[in-house]
């Protein structure tokens, strides 16, 4: 019977480990919600098990590297109260791994659902280029009006400072998606997404929003319009 209470025991301490780091760390919840976003598209393509296979150690390697970055970091600031250049080496290096997991996800990814989406993609961007010029601005103001409704749902910041997600990196990331989908120029789409970069980067750098809240919001804006030139254009 204490056997078996031990192994329920060693079960219930794996879970507390992987909730708390869910709840504690930012890059784990971005993790988990982008494993989701793939596992939920799995279910719209006919995947080889092969596939399947690969999809499924690769989410697992993202999200034991994580782990173990997390209990590494747990670890050294348990018995090291002061700053030591090995332990900053080990931090880095335990997130370094987490990284090397991470560009290789979005490698398999690329490699595996890049084909399939393509032609779906190819179709979209050829009926929003023939939509009314009229849906840029129609487009800016529904995702505006949603984002501020978004921010009053969550309760945090002001519709124009703060909180979730952040609305200038939706809008931003709004026009780049509205330009890149209205223009054939390699180079305006990456002007425009780099603008919108830069616009997401200076919410983080003045604290105003976190790294999640502003992917959040470009995540947001980009799909929104995507769904708006979709229903209506």
């Amino acid at each position: 019977m204490k056997k078996v209470k031990k192994l329920v025991d060693s079960f219930n301490y794996a879970i507390e480990g992987m909730i708390y780091t869910v709840r504690t760390q930012r890059n784990m919840r971005i993790h988990m919600i982008a494993a989701l976003f793939v596992l939920s598209a799995c279910f719209f393509y006919d995947l080889s098990k092969i596939e399947l296979l690969t999809i499924t150690i690769t989410i697992t390697m993202v999200l034991v590297c994580e782990m173990i970055n997390t209990a590494i970091e747990c670890t050294i600031d348990a018995t090291t109260n002061y700053y030591h250049p090995l332990a900053k080496i080990a931090k880095n290096v335990a997130a370094g791994a987490v990284l090397v997991s991470a560009i290789n996800a979005v490698l398999v990814g690329y490699i595996i659902f890049w084909d399939r989406v393509t032609p779906f993609t190819l179709v979209v961007i050829s009926k929003i280029k023939n939509s009314s010029p009229y849906m840029v601005f129609f487009s800016l103001v529904i995702v505006s009006l949603v984002t501020v409704i978004v921010k009053a749902i969550f309760g945090e910041g002001t519709p124009l400072k703060g909180g979730m997600p952040s609305g200038h990196s939706a809008i931003a990331f709004s026009i780049a998606t509205t330009i890149a989908l209205l223009t054939e120029a390699p180079v305006v789409i990456v002007l425009s997404y780099l603008m919108a970069l830069l616009v997401a980067q200076s919410r983080v750098d003045s604290e105003v929003h976190s790294i999640f809240e502003v992917i959040a919001g470009g995540a947001f804006g980009i799909l929104l319009t995507l769904l708006i030139f979709r229903v209506f254009g």
